[in-house]
């Protein structure tokens, strides 16, 4: 029986992909003892007892930007992490650390370093955080989502997804998807969403552009998020959502997606084959924008930025794109090509090729 203890949290992005290797270790191997290293205030803390996995906390250390009060402690609260995880590798008998980066992947990498306890990391984003640029240096083993993300010794294995996303045939399910949003199946539509929070400016000017969609005969689902103070609505063509829990559905709905470029929205993407427009957060350090960037290349998607998606461009360049049943058919061929919907067992292939080493 092997042991894994699998670090990360803090996301969505991060836990999820976490998740998504536990289940398909736990389908390999009934007896594989499986531990998640997280926070009590990540998302994880709820996700995870809530998928049936064990969960291990350590206290929630986020990098420090500038030099204070947090910065000064932040040496002496990580050290107490890393101690605080070698006893759980050791007394576990924990035989390999697979970290996703977020606030508990830096401390496992090190325990797991001092206890010499082979390490892989995933790195979701085309640009790496600080704490998976750490473990790649001692890594047995580095998977990555993207072609251009820069660390050592990677292997392209793509975002591990979940599973409704793995086995989902969106020809077949698009009409039934469409009439579970009370939506007519036949006609041409648009997923809009900004992520579990929603984007302001995404939101806006899809909210001010419903004349012409609906001129156009569009039919438009808008998952606003969390955060807006838009309401929820039902008017002809269009529907507005704050939240949607079943967003295979949602996906499996549209001929064109207008969403952020978060690692795992565009993997799930091209994974599934659908044409994007994608609107990169505009804030931090671009790195959306390079997630974006291997599906603008190829023809799979358009990108513009958060300051230029008004209703000028929707008139320009969105309706004149979703009208083109030709233009979003050669889009999502080349989506189809270059997305990865195996990623899960990709980086679970990583990682037994790591305890296998481990154990001649």
């Amino acid at each position: 029986m092997a042991s894994y203890l699998l670090a990360g949290g803090g996301t969505a992005g991060h836990v999820n992909p976490l998740l998504a290797l536990a289940d398909k270790i736990a389908a390999a191997d009934a007896s594989a003892k499986i531990v998640a290293l997280g926070t009590e205030e990540g998302l994880e803390s709820r996700l995870v007892p809530e998928r049936g996995y064990e969960l291990f906390t350590i206290e929630r250390l986020p990098f420090p930007r500038k030099l204070g009060g947090y910065a000064l402690t932040f040496p002496f609260k990580m050290i107490r992490a890393v101690f605080q995880v070698r006893r759980f590798i050791r007394s576990q008998k924990i035989d390999v650390v697979v970290g996703f980066g977020g606030y508990a992947s830096a401390p496992a990498y090190l325990a797991a370093k001092l206890c010499g306890t082979p390490v892989i990391v995933h790195e979701a984003n085309a640009l790496p955080g600080w704490a998976n640029k750490l473990g790649s240096k001692f890594a047995a083993a580095v998977g990555v989502t993207f072609d251009n993300t820069s660390l050592p010794k990677s292997t392209k294995t793509g975002m591990p997804l979940r599973s409704e996303i793995e086995v989902l045939d969106i020809e077949s399910a698009r009409e039934m998807a469409r009439v579970s949003f009370g939506l007519d199946p036949a006609t041409t539509t648009i997923l809009v969403t900004g992520g579990s929070l929603g984007a302001k400016a995404i939101n806006e000017t899809v909210e001010a552009s419903r004349s012409l969609f609906d001129a156009a005969g569009i039919q438009v689902l808008h998952i606003t998020g969390g955060a807006s103070e838009l309401p929820e609505l039902k008017s002809g063509s269009y529907l507005r959502l704050k939240y949607c829990d079943r967003m295979d559905q949602a996906l499996a709905a549209a001929d064109l997606v207008i969403s952020r470029a978060g690692a795992s929205t565009v993997s799930e993407i091209t994974a599934l084959g659908l044409p994007a427009l994608y609107i990169p957060y505009p804030v931090g350090n671009g790195e959306q924008k390079f997630n974006a960037k291997g599906a603008i290349d190829a023809g799979a998607a358009l990108l513009v930025n958060d300051a230029d998606f008004n209703l000028d461009y929707v008139a320009r360049e969105v309706i004149p794109l979703v009208s083109s049943r030709r233009r979003l058919a050669q889009m999502g061929e080349m989506s189809k090509s270059i997305g990865i919907r195996n990623g899960a067992s990709r980086l679970l292939a990583l990682v037994e090729g790591v305890l296998r080493s481990k154990n001649r």
